[in-house]
């Protein structure tokens, strides 16, 4: 249904960033977004990230919910559950060699320096996002602080 026919307050999901392009936004399994409010041709919405974003009404939203809300809560219980899954060991930078990554490297078990990514970019509070990105300005709050 297309935002502008959803009563303000509805929890929503598997939302459109573009009219006719298809769910983008609140897919994943148990996630939700809420229609705060309407002004003109946008519609503010409250993402799962915490984040709240003009949308245009003409976008097309789902009423309700995504099922299975208890799927975080499942455990593998052993690395081989994981592995018929696809999932890979991952080896922690700490333990790499320099030439592998940034974090790796020393003698002994000494634990690395500033937290970076494989291609030496800063992790953990680093913000990536280009601040011309045209989008910006339809975010009204970011989803930290």
């Amino acid at each position: 249904m297309p935002l502008a026919n959803i009563p303000l307050g509805t929890i929503i999901s598997c939302v459109e960033l573009r009219p006719g392009q298809g769910a983008v936004m609140a897919r994943s399994a148990g996630a939700f977004a809420q229609l705060m409010a309407r002004d003109g041709k946008f519609a503010t919405i409250k993402l799962p990230s915490g984040e709240t974003r003009l949308i245009l009404v003409t976008c097309m939203a789902t009423i309700g919910v995504v099922s299975n809300s208890d799927h975080q809560l499942l455990v593998s219980g052993k690395a081989g559950r994981s592995r018929w899954l696809g999932r890979r060991p991952r080896t922690r930078p700490v333990v790499m060699n320099p030439v592998d990554h940034p974090m790796g490297g020393g003698e002994g078990k000494s634990s690395g320096g500033h937290p970076r990514s494989r291609n030496g970019i800063p992790a953990k509070g680093f913000r990536t996002r280009s601040k011309t990105k045209a989008s910006n300005n339809y975010i009204i709050e970011r989803r930290k602080k």
